[in-house]
Order: structure tokens, then C-alpha cells, then sequence
């Protein structure tokens, strides 16, 4: 009987990388938030008029007027009594208002770029998970494997000693290698397990979801032009982006703060209330208000001191860019010779399979005739199934840069390997 039995039936949901995306971005809270300030910044955005919009204020009141002690005393009577309604509109106009305007176009812009972002990081995390569980279970599938053969050589090795061909000694260690096999093949099964679990999770799904997992990606050498790489897709990094836009921004509340502080202001207010039903009478008032401001023009006094440090920020904030673009250049160059030096590694875990399955067979058939002992058999196996974990998790480091790299470069990791005449992944 296997020791690892997984939930493969009728009943899986079969699932391809695309459609794992499809489901972690449908259904991802933290992505919901983000549509919820991408929505609320997308509505100021379209009603910029807001920002001009006159401040609209009506009133009602009610009191009385009387004497306490002079006159006839404290009375309450329609004479005394003052009722009044009133509507009044401000309008003021300031030559920052225009960068305030702008400011919010641009809120909803980072907003925009942030959610993509999001989007983005969600899709390599999901796909690097998809493809590290589709290794662990071709790991899972050899291991059963190994566990196979290890019990197939223990049932031949009870009918040597049975035809006294063969020792206690022998008997029982290939006892022992059937039992270690069973529990690598039982370990490995639980961590996977658990680790589709996370997985089911981060989709979205029913924890009780069955799933098959369907996908296998073209482990291709692709030699990465990192100069090549960074001079196309470098200003299309988010954090790039993210960048300029606080230069933009910042700017603009350089721009705004001058023109509050040192540009003149017009106030136009009007005013019109009743005091009295019977008979009515009623009143309308109006202004026209010109502010200039003299001391943000005075330097170091407290608003001029608040102006200069808002050009601070500005060069700092190109210094922040600079900064960025440099940690960039660094990473994508970094991961390109990663890329390169890597492929070695996995040129090597191939040729070391190959040795361990042609040292097993050699090894199996040297213990049939005698010359090989029991422990040499197992240790041959070992080897091979060692051989076969460092292949899978060499594949998979090699991939996991490839899919670190098209984040780098803000590109889906199958649009990289086609730019270098690699097809992505078969479904």
C-alpha cells in the first residue's frame, strides 16, 4: 500500500497557473482595500470642480429682547421675540488652487499605480507558489517511487534468505531502507499537504477544495542583457514611477504654498436674511474682499521659512529618485548574473542524476550477483533520490530568479523568456 495517497478524483478542480492568478486576484482582501481608495481618490478625480465650489450656508435662529429690571420687567411677547432666517455664499479665489486641482489627479494616479503594483506582486508570489508545489509533488511522486523499489528489493531479499541465499544481516537492513523510504515518503506527503492548504488559502477557495495543479515550465538557459534590460524597462518600475510622481507632487505643494502664501487672495461673500415676517422685511449684503499677503515676501519670517522648506523637499525627493534608480540598476544586474552563473548548477544536478540512476542500476545488479553488499544498494538509492531533490530544487531556484527578475523589470516572467526565444510554461 503507498504510504502518500493524494486527493486526485473525478471531483479536482484542475488549475493552471493563469487561473490560480485569476482566482488570488479575485478574491485577495488586501487588493479589495486597495479598490476602495482607488475608487474614493477616482471620485474626487472626476469632481475637481469641488475645489472652486462656493461654501453655501443657511441659518435659522429664534431669542428674545426684553428688559430684566428697568421698564415694565422681563416680558415674552411677539415684540420681544426675534425670529430670523438667513443664506449665505462664500467664494474665495487663490492662484493655488490650480496645484491643489492637479495634486488630486495625481493622488488618483499613485492610487491607480499602486493597485497595479499590488496586482503584480500578488501574481509572482501565487505563481511562485503554484510552480514550488507542482515541484514538491513531482518529488512527492519519486520519493513514492523510491519507496517502491526499496519494497520490491526487501520482498526478493526474503526469498534469497528464505533459499538461504542471503543473510540476517542483509534481510534487515533492507528492512530498515523500506521503513526510512515509507516515512521521507510520509513526511514529504504531509508537507505538501499543508503547503496546498496555504495555497487553497491564498486563492480564495474552500479549505476543503480538492485541486489538481496542472503546469510544467521549459527550464531553458536565457543569458539576460542586464544593460540591455535596464535601459528598456528601468521608468517602467513601479517604485520608479512612485518616485517622480512625489517629485511631481511635492512640487505642486511648492507650487500651492507659494501662491497661498504670497499671491493675493479675493473673497466674494453675499448674505441675505429676514428678521421679520410681519410685515417682512428682509436685507441682502455683499463683499469683495482683496488679500496680499507682506510677510511670506520678508525673508526669515515663519511662512517664508515654511516656503523655503518646501523646496527642500523637492531636492530631496530627487535625491530619493537617484537613490531608487540605483538600487534598481544594482538588483537587475545582481539577479541577470545569478541568472547566467545558476544555469551551471542545474547543468550539474543533471549530469549527478544521471551518475546516481546509472550507479544505482549498476549498483542493483552487483548486489544481485553478490559482490555489492546491502548497504551499498542503499546507499545508491539514497543517492539517486538525493540526486533527483537537488535537479528539482535547482529548477525551481532558477525559476523563482527568472520570475525575481521580471518583477525587476515589471514584466511578466513569460513575456521575459519569449524576448530570449523560450516558451513559458506548458499547461
Amino acid at each position: 500500500m503507498p504510504v502518500f495517497q493524494s486527493n486526485i478524483s473525478a471531483e479536482n478542480t484542475e488549475l493552471g497557473p493563469n487561473e490560480a492568478v485569476s482566482l488570488a486576484l479575485e478574491n485577495n482582501l488586501n487588493l479589495k482595500k486597495n479598490l476602495i481608495d482607488l475608487a474614493a481618490s477616482g471620485y474626487s478625480e472626476k469632481r475637481l470642480w469641488s475645489e472652486i465650489f462656493p461654501v453655501i450656508s443657511a441659518s435659522a435662529s429664534t431669542g428674545f429682547t426684553s428688559p430684566l429690571f428697568s421698564g415694565d420687567g422681563f416680558e415674552l411677547n411677539d415684540k420681544t421675540k426675534r425670529n430670523s432666517i438667513g443664506v449665505g455664499i462664500n467664494l474665495g479665489f487663490n492662484a493655488g488652487t490650480v496645484y491643489s486641482i492637479k495634486s488630486i489627479r495625481l493622488a488618483h494616479q499613485g492610487n491607480l499605480l499602486k493597485y497595479e503594483d499590488a496586482c503584480n506582486q500578488l501574481s509572482i508570489q501565487v505563481t511562485k507558489k503554484f510552480f514550488s508545489l507542482t515541484a514538491e509533488k513531482d518529488n512527492l511522486d519519486y520519493l513514492e517511487e523510491i519507496f517502491n523499489l526499496a519494497e520490491k528489493q526487501y520482498e526478493r531479499n526474503q526469498i534469497s534468505f528464505r533459499n538461504g541465499l542471503l543473510g540476517e544481516r542483509a534481510l534487515m537492513q533492507s528492512r530498515l531502507s523500506v521503513e526510512n523510504a515509507r516515512y521521507n515518503l510520509s513526511a514529504a506527503g504531509i508537507a505538501y499537504t499543508n503547503n496546498l492548504g496555504e495555497f487553497i488559502s491564498m486563492l480564495g477557495m474552500e479549505q476543503d477544495a480538492k485541486v489538481l495543479l496542472l503546469g510544467v515550465v521549459n527550464i531553458t538557459k536565457i543569458d539576460a542583457n542586464a544593460e540591455s534590460l535596464i535601459n528598456e524597462h528601468l521608468p517602467k518600475r513601479p517604485d520608479i514611477i512612485r518616485s517622480m510622481q512625489e517629485i511631481e507632487r511635492l512640487a505642486y505643494a511648492e507650487r500651492q504654498s507659494v501662491m497661498q502664501n504670497r499671491s493675493p487672495s479675493l473673497n466674494l461673500s453675499m448674505n441675505w436674511n429676514t428678521t421679520k415676517f410681519d410685515p417682512f422685511t428682509d436685507s441682502l449684503s455683499g463683499s469683495a474682499q482683496l488679500t496680499i499677503p507682506i510677510d511670506p515676501w520678508v525673508p526669515g519670517t515663519s511662512r517664508s521659512q515654511t516656503l523655503m522648506r518646501a523646496g527642500d523637499s523637492v531636492k530631496k525627493a530627487r535625491m530619493d529618485l537617484t537613490i531608487t534608480e540605483d538600487a534598481a540598476k544594482n538588483q537587475i544586474r545582481s539577479l541577470a548574473a545569478l541568472l547566467r552563473n545558476s544555469w551551471d548548477s542545474i547543468m550539474i544536478a543533471r549530469l549527478s542524476l544521471e551518475v546516481a540512476q546509472r550507479g544505482y542500476q549498476l549498483t542493483e545488479v552487483g548486489f544481485r550477483n553478490g559482490t555489492v553488499e546491502s548497504l551499498a544498494l542503499e546507499d545508491a538509492r539514497n543517492n539517486m533520490a538525493n540526486a533527483r531533490q537537488r535537479l528539482l530544487q535547482s529548477e525551481l531556484a532558477y525559476f523563482n530568479m527568472i520570475l525575481d527578475l521580471s518583477a525587476a523589470l515589471n514584466i511578466d516572467w513569460k513575456k521575459l523568456m519569449e524576448i530570449y526565444g523560450v516558451p513559458g510554461e506548458k499547461e
